[in-house]
Formats: structure tokens, C-alpha cells, sequence
């Protein structure tokens, strides 16, 4: 299947690394697995940090512009894919681009990861969340990463178009990390936090972090944080130098060592979607301890493969904890499970399938538009 692909919300050669680029790249990457052939129709960003009329009309005009200069370009060229699939869509982020193209070459139009927040159906971002509905009713496919972000979309499209498609992550360099024999947990124990340092709910989960840390400090234990950004010093200030070490922003092909070196990765994931990182450091055959926030549940199985808290609370994150670093022989069993987990449902082939799967629903979908 040919496959025109955008993200709004971050291009996929974005320059600035996050879970958001990264999990495009992976959508990419699982379909050009299942055999499609993915172009990139645009690279157009409609993400803007502020919201009012004014800004996002100004947007929307320059999208129908990126639009028509890609239509011209298809007519010119012959080009016509088979399906045209947005990644990442909420207020912020409208797609106008997609629904255009798919209605002009009468195409089937999917999203994956969408989200909605009802309550900017008002307001400076009234504007972008009216857009992001029409792409949602355009849309003969509509895919969630997460059960509670497919809620609040059940309200506006059909369950027959609504579906949850679980993260997932390119396993192999994690595993293979994982997989060389380390010692049984023991005190200290070896704590990682990976995360940047920016303003909002990064720096909240490091606040949350060392809250509950601070509770525990007559305990063994010893943190390694990667991370940087504007907010590096007040967060690194808030953790005992002693009990630290800071290495700063890793390269993606780092990061399975780092997690492997490791016996738990500990992050309380104030409003994450789900945390890549939960994926990458389950699959490097380490537990979790984290918030038990949004989508995380849904990749992270409490009691199984980490141990889940209210997410904020950091007196139950470090009771949590503390119930590890007492028990290291459950470091042990939550670390094998987390590595067998990903292996059986959030690998790069699992996800493969689950996408094929999906956009084949948004062509059936499509097919039954003209029967109506």
C-alpha cells in the first residue's frame, strides 16, 4: 500500500528529540515492515505554542497553500497513494492538509494518536479544536495509544472507527543490551530517571522524583538521571549531589547500555501520554516504578512489570520504593517479566501488525462511504 504521511504536531526530522518524533519515526518504521511504502507528503507544522483566532486562521491558510502546492505536485508527477495517514492530532496541532488531499483524490484518510480536551471547545484554542472535529468526522479511521484518550474521543466518532493501537517500540537494541548476564539486584540499589529538563510537567515529575526520594534517604539506593534543558540546575539542584550522577542528554543509541546498567527506571509521569521510556527500559529487562498516569497502565502492568502510584503522590511513589529496595529478589522478577511483556506485545512486529491492521479498517471503512 502507497502511504502519504504527515505529522502535525512534529515533523519526523524535527531537530528538537522527543517521545513525539521518536514515535513517528517507529509508525514509519512498522509500516514500511509490513511491506508499505511510506512518502511523506508534507512537512508542514501547525503546532503553535499559543492559540487564538487570529494565529491558527493564519495557519490555516497556510496549510490549504502546503495543500494545493501537493496536489499540483501529485497531478504533475502521477503520484496517487492509497491511503493518507496523519500522525498526532489534537487542538494544537490541526491537520487541514490531510482531510483536503483525501476528499480532492477521494482518498481513505486515518489518524493515529489523536486526542481531545472538550474543554478548548471554548477559549483561545476554539479555533484549532474545531478544525481537529472535522478531521476526526473526515477520518474513516481513528486510532487512540492509549484507553483514556480513546474515551474522550468516543464522543465524537463511531466505535466502528475508533480503535486503540498500543505503542510500541524498536525492541531489538534494548534487548540485546539486556540480555548479557548482570548480577542480582543488591543495595544499592541502582536507580534511573530519564527525562529533559523543561518547564511544566517534566520538571513536576522531577519534583515528584526527588520528594520521594528525600523520604528515603537512610535507605541504599543511588540515581543516574539523562536528561538537559533550560531547567537543569533547579532540578538537579533538589537531589542529594552524593546520592547522584547527572550525564546529561544521551544519543538514542546510548540509551539500551544506560538501561541495562540499571535495576529499575523511576519516573512519576505527571501528565505523560505513556512514556516511551517505559517501553525501552521494560524491553531492556528492567522494572518501572512510575505514576500511574493516562496511558501508562496500558503498557506498564502493575504488580507484573513495575509498580504503579497516584500519579503526584509522592508519598505512595516512595512507599513504593522503599517496598524495592527491600525486596531485591522483586527487582529481579519485575525485570524479567518487563523484558517478556514488550517481547509479546509492544515489540516493533507486534506493532507492525497491529498498523496493517488498522489501516486496512480505514480502507473498508472508506469502501463503504458511497454505499450511504
Amino acid at each position: 500500500m502507497k502511504i502519504a504521511f504527515t505529522a502535525p504536531m512534529k515533523p519526523l526530522d524535527h531537530p528538537v528529540p522527543s517521545g513525539d518524533r521518536t514515535m513517528g519515526r517507529l509508525i514509519v518504521k512498522a509500516l514500511e515492515l509490513a511491506g508499505h511504502e511510506v512518502t511523506v507528503a508534507s512537512r508542514f507544522r501547525s503546532w503553535r505554542k499559543d492559540g487564538s483566532e487570529d494565529i491558527q486562521a493564519g495557519v490555516h491558510g497556510q496549510a490549504l497553500e502546503e495543500a494545493d502546492r501537493i496536489a499540483d505536485d501529485w497531478q504533475r508527477t502521477g503520484y496517487r497513494p492509497d491511503l493518507f495517514l496523519t500522525y498526532h492530532l489534537y487542538h494544537k496541532a490541526p491537520d487541514w492538509i490531510g482531510p483536503v488531499l483525501a476528499d480532492r483524490f477521494d482518498l481513505p484518510y486515518a489518524i493515529v494518536e489523536a486526542s481531545r480536551a472538550p474543554k478548548r471547545r471554548t477559549g483561545d484554542w476554539a479555533y484549532g479544536f474545531a478544525a481537529a472535529d472535522a478531521a476526526l468526522a473526515r477520518a474513516d479511521a481513528v486510532a487512540a495509544l492509549h484507553n483514556a484518550d480513546a474515551e474522550c474521543l468516543g464522543a465524537v466518532v463511531p466505535q466502528d472507527r475508533l480503535s486503540v493501537l498500543l505503542p510500541f517500540v524498536d525492541a531489538a537494541p534494548f534487548q540485546d543490551a539486556g540480555a548479557v548476564p548482570k548480577p542480582l539486584a543488591a543495595p544499592p540499589l541502582k536507580l534511573l530517571a530519564v527525562g529533559m529538563m523543561r518547564e511544566g510537567d517534566k520538571t513536576r515529575s522531577y519534583e515528584v522524583l526527588a520528594d520521594a526520594l528525600s523520604r528515603l534517604r537512610d535507605l541504599p539506593w543511588q540515581l543516574t538521571i539523562i536528561g538537559d534543558g533550560p531547567n537543569r540546575d533547579p532540578v538537579l539542584a533538589r537531589f542529594p549531589p552524593e546520592r547522584i550522577t547527572w550525564l546529561g542528554a544521551l544519543e538514542a543509541q546510548d540509551l539500551p547500555t544506560q538501561y541495562a546498567l540499571h535495576d529499575l527506571l523511576v519516573w512519576p509521569a505527571i501528565r505523560e501520554a505513556f512514556g516511551l521510556v517505559f517501553l525501552e527500559a521494560q524491553a531492556s529487562g528492567i522494572g518501572v516504578i512510575a505514576g500511574d498516569t493516562f496511558g501508562v497502565p496500558d503498557i506498564v502492568r502493575n504488580g507484573e512489570t513495575g509498580l504503579l502510584s497516584p500519579e503526584g503522590d509522592a508519598e505512595a511513589f516512595a512507599a513504593n520504593l522503599k517496598r524495592v529496595i527491600a525486596d531485591p529478589a522483586l527487582v529481579d522478577r519485575l525485570g524479567q517479566a518487563a523484558r517478556r511483556h514488550i517481547a509479546d506485545h509492544h515489540s516493533l512486529a507486534a506493532g507492525s501488525v497491529r498498523l496493517d491492521s488498522f489501516l486496512r479498517s480505514a480502507l473498508k471503512n472508506h469502501s463503504r462511504r458511497g454505499k450511504f
